[in-house]
């Protein structure tokens, strides 16, 4: 894909959408972690549902390590994976009280060295809390960046290092949120919704969807 069909894609996609955002509800970097931590294999709407019920109890570091294991798991336990995620928030919260005076760090290094916290996770935290041009990959990121060849790859680090390299600079801090959304909302995985899309005459992707019966043209 050229540069000028790029620059064009991201042109429309802040101008249908300014100013994106997340779709995991947070009032701090902390309550943003835990919740990115949470949303593994998850979806948005399932974490949102616990901490909602979450945070009004605990929403710092210490808090939660007052309600230990035990009394976090009531709280999660409708998210997969959650003894797994239970353990991690609450060593993750240990560290944070012990080496960073409960603040989360603003570094890559740290907080991939954060139980739980991955690539994806850390670049989340740094882009959404901290503002850092980074590119979290996930499944829909992956997906669009493929089909539609803004940057393609064959696995989610070639895609995350494609797309900091032809993302123009000045679309790059809302990049991600806009490409989720839109392999979330409309690029969806089995059948996309080409007809409902706003860069489709600019998209690469060779099995275009027509509409469905029910969109097409009536006869007079």
């Amino acid at each position: 894909m050229n540069p000028a069909k790029r620059l064009e894609i991201f042109r429309r996609f802040k101008e249908a959408n300014p100013k994106p955002v997340t779709e995991l509800e947070y009032t701090t970097p902390f309550e943003l972690l835990i919740a990115v931590l949470l949303s593994a294999q998850a979806t948005d709407v399932g974490v949102n549902k616990a901490t909602r019920k979450l945070y009004p109890v605990a929403n710092t570091p210490q808090q939660i390590l007052d309600l230990g294991l035990d009394g976090l798991i009531p709280y999660i336990q409708t998210i997969g994976l959650f003894n797994t995620k239970a353990k991690n928030v609450i060593a993750t919260c240990r560290i944070l009280v012990d080496q960073y005076g409960g603040e989360v760090p603003q570094t890559r290094e740290a907080l991939e060295a954060l139980p739980g916290v991955g690539r994806k996770t850390a670049n989340v935290v740094l882009n959404t809390a901290f503002g850092q041009p980074t590119m979290a990959v996930d499944t829909h990121i992956f997906r669009v960046s493929n089909r539609t060849n803004i940057a393609p790859g064959k696995n989610v680090d070639i895609v995350e290092q494609k797309l900091l390299k032809f993302v123009p600079k000045d679309y790059l801090h809302d990049a991600h949120h806009w490409l989720i959304l839109h392999g979330r909302y409309t690029c969806v995985a089995r059948t996309p919704k080409c007809w409902n899309c706003i860069i489709v005459d600019l998209c690469e992707y060779k099995h275009k969807t027509p509409p469905p019966p029910n969109l097409l043209p009536q006869p007079a």
